[in-house]
């Protein structure tokens, strides 16, 4: 597997190796011992799925809160994503900047985002599926949200922001600047 480490070092890319011929491919998409060995010794303990019919949905920016923090493992099974993680840890140098990478079907890259980051994802391609697993399970009371949108983050969508497909919730989410301090830096999730 070869894993890439980010501008902010803790959020990942992973690309699991295929093995390929005339009838197509076989991969490993999670392997406790194989991902522990690149820094992710996690339980996951859900996996969520979500089909994007349009080219331009933005999904996102969301994280959950104690008592329910989740880690985030995201790949694509069909289609292609712009895939965005923003560090909200307070006291991390990175506190407040974001990074990107494109996932897609063929690509096979997956991006972990860990505990302490918004996630959130564009679709380049109509009929985009996503599969992600999580490290805690979906807690309607911990479940938070930062803009998308937000001129300080000034995130590179592939949309205009007024032109995407936003779900009403994600078009409330508070501003960075706006956010409660619900991470620190060096703190467990």
């Amino acid at each position: 597997m070869q894993v890439e480490r980010l501008a902010i070092p803790d959020v990942m890319v992973l690309t699991p190796k295929r093995f390929g011929d005339d009838r197509g491919f076989f991969t490993e998409t999670w392997s406790r011992r194989v991902y522990a060995e690149a820094g992710i010794d996690v339980d996951f303990v859900q996996d969520n799925h979500s089909l994007s019919r349009a080219a331009g949905v933005i999904r996102g920016l969301h994280f959950q809160v104690a008592p329910s923090p989740q880690g985030k493992l995201v790949r694509v099974v069909r289609g292609r994503i712009l895939d965005v993680a923003v560090d909200l840890r307070h006291g991390s140098p990175t506190f407040g900047t974001f990074v990107t990478a494109e996932l897609s079907a063929e690509n096979g890259r997956q991006m972990w985002v860990p505990v302490g980051f918004a996630h959130g994802f564009c679709t380049l391609d109509p009929d985009t599926e996503v599969i992600y697993k999580v490290t805690a399970y979906y807690d309607a009371a911990a479940d938070k949200g930062l803009a998308f949108d937000d001129p300080a983050l000034a995130i590179p969508w592939p949309v205009a922001p007024a032109d995407a497909t936003v779900s009403e919730k994600d078009r409330h989410h508070p501003r960075l600047a706006d956010l409660p301090t619900h991470f620190h830096a060096g703190a467990a999730g």
